[in-house]
């Protein structure tokens, strides 16, 4: 489930692309003194909107707050499905 390449901009504005971003980014900065009082599903959501909306600053142009507002919508999906992923990946070890 790991990207075979390097991320561009246009790759983290893709749903498959933001999710495995948002799940490594998270996994390895959920512990991180002040992140670790956050919850984790809160966290994962913070992290699929600022990475959407950079996606979306560096690739489509013009930008418009509907465009922007989309982001925070399409950052719920990306953080359901980065920590529904984990979660199966994680079960499976213990399994």
């Amino acid at each position: 489930m790991l990207p075979e390449s390097f991320y561009t901009w246009e790759a983290l504005g893709t749903y498959a692309g933001a999710t495995v971003a948002v799940m490594i980014i998270v996994q390895f900065t959920k512990e991180l003194p002040g992140i670790v009082k956050i919850p984790t599903r809160a966290w994962a959501y913070l992290v699929s909107v600022v990475l959407l909306v950079l996606a979306t600053v560096f690739t489509v142009q013009p930008i418009t707050a509907a465009v922007i507002l989309l982001c925070f919508v399409n950052a719920v999906i990306v953080a359901m499905a980065a920590c529904g992923g984990y979660d199966t990946l994680h079960r499976e070890k213990l399994e």
